[in-house]
């Protein structure tokens, strides 16, 4: 069923009042209202456990979620129209008797879209709850947050109780950094533009990178976290579905699910990392007292809710391979931390030199071309080349060829869970895991979490406010190369 402008919508949110749904999804569905982009009929319904009335949702959202965007989009007339869609239904996902009042609120005859911001513990009683109440149907659609499961058989788990009451078509399993501009912009980047795709293989490409380094700690996650940790917050979903685009093969189409075969593919081909090869190939940190953007900060185990002895990692950094022909013997690196000197994301391809340099007898070293792109805070697209500098000899220095597309591009950009939302609207599921992608994640990332269990080792300390611990350094200086930071 196409939604059309006449279409009633009914957008409902487990977990209404929680940080997720005030800080990011609220604000986003305002956007996706202020800019006419879910129709005329759409309504918003909250659903927590708080004994509030509608009004007081409305007053909470109100005073939270209006301080999280931005003054200028700050219409008071469409903010008002906004706060008039929003609903609240007291609501317990364990008991089903919420639901009966969760279906009187709906719209007759609306398409739901249900967004699970809860524990994923709570997906499988909820999917139940639904049908037993009669809210589904071949329209109806599911969004999932992360973490979807804790390791293969949890995620299995997971997929296989959703899936009794959804059919794939219907579930959206989200990753908000597959709703960035540049991410997206990746695809173009390598199959709409010839100069490229010859070379974005081996052996023109030397190594990759991808860093998603963060400034705050643990917050007030610990409970979360702590029974998490980085590799299973960061690793498995956000940096392994950007390694997916960096390293994709050309899909047919951009049919959805033509695009995530190719990325499953990626998932199959990466090489297994057994118990040897952990102290090679990995590298496991936890941040100690410090210092962050000027102010002192706690070591993790200093801050509140985290155990005592606490081998949670908060930084992990990992060399893989991926076994197939494009990228046979190319070193890629990933790497996620927290409390880093600064907040980014960043793909780095490091290209090879030139087997032969005619400039080898010249002042001023060649290094090679590097493309970086930048996707978080600022998105931008960088390609470092050599250039003589003025005057006589040869003398090369790099200089970097910089599009930035917050100029580029004067039109307004969405925010990454605004598009992704708009996509579940409008049943675009291109830039979701379908449910084979996530369990070959997991099936990748399962030896490694058991084998540093197996081990026993304790983290890497790190100073907050660093790069991480100094064996991240040794892992890519073994490959004769360096973190992007470092260049």
């Amino acid at each position: 069923m196409e939604i059309t402008e006449s279409t009633p919508l009914d957008i409902i949110i487990f977990g209404g009042a929680g940080d997720l749904a005030w800080r990011k999804l609220l604000p986003a569905l305002y956007m996706a209202h202020l800019h006419r982009s879910l129709g005329e009929r759409h309504r918003i319904i909250g659903l927590g456990r708080h004994e509030w009335t509608r009004r007081q949702y409305v007053e909470f959202v109100d005073r939270m979620s209006r301080r999280c965007i931005e003054p200028a989009d700050m219409q008071p007339l469409q903010w008002q129209d906004f706060l008039r869609r929003l609903d609240y239904v007291r609501l317990d996902a364990t008991q089903p008797q919420g639901f009966v009042g969760l279906k009187e609120a709906c719209q007759a005859n609306s398409v739901k879209l249900f967004y699970l911001a809860t524990a994923p513990q709570l997906f499988t009683v909820t999917c139940e709850h639904l049908a037993g109440a009669g809210l589904l149907d071949a329209q109806s659609r599911v969004v999932l947050e992360k973490p979807l499961g804790h390791d293969l058989a949890s995620a299995r788990a997971i997929n296989e109780a959703v899936a009794r009451h959804f059919e794939e078509r219907q579930i959206y399993r989200i990753d908000h950094y597959l709703g960035k501009e540049t991410v997206q912009n990746l695809m173009v980047l390598r199959f709409g533009n010839a100069i490229y795709e010859p070379m974005w293989r081996a052996p023109y490409i030397r190594s990759v990178q991808i860093t998603v380094a963060e400034t705050v700690g643990v917050g007030t996650r610990a409970g979360f976290y702590d029974g998490t940790g980085a590799m299973r917050d960061m690793v498995q979903n956000h940096l392994l579905q950007l390694l997916c685009i960096v390293a994709m093969e050309p899909p047919i189409s951009l049919d959805a699910d033509d695009v995530r075969d190719e990325k499953l593919k990626v998932l199959r081909s990466l090489r297994k990392l057994g118990e040897a090869d952990l102290r090679q190939h990995t590298v496991r940190g936890q941040y100690t007292a410090g210092t962050t953007d000027g102010q002192s900060v706690p070591g993790y185990q200093q801050e509140e809710g985290v155990p005592a002895g606490s081998r949670t990692e908060t930084f992990v950094a990992l060399r893989a391979h991926i076994d197939n022909a494009r990228w046979a013997g190319v070193p890629i690196f990933l790497r996620t931390g927290k409390r880093m000197p600064k907040r980014h994301s960043e793909i780095l391809v490091e290209f090879s030199q030139p087997p032969f340099s005619i400039f080898a007898d010249q002042s001023g070293a060649a290094q090679p071309n590097r493309l970086l792109i930048t996707l978080q805070p600022d998105e931008s697209i960088k390609l470092q080349i050599m250039a003589k500098e003025p005057g006589s000899g040869m003398r090369m220095r790099p200089v970097h060829l910089n599009l930035d597309l917050q100029s580029a591009f004067t039109e307004r950009r969405a925010e990454a869970y605004e598009r992704l939302l708009i996509d579940v609207v409008r049943g675009r599921l291109t830039h979701f895991m379908r449910r084979d992608e996530l369990e070959a994640a997991w099936k990748w990332a399962d030896p490694i979490l058991q084998g540093w269990q197996n081990q026993g080792d304790a983290p890497k300390p790190y100073t907050a406010g660093t790069w991480g611990p100094a064996a991240a350094s040794a892992l890519v200086a073994r490959e004769n190369a360096l973190w992007a930071e470092a260049q």
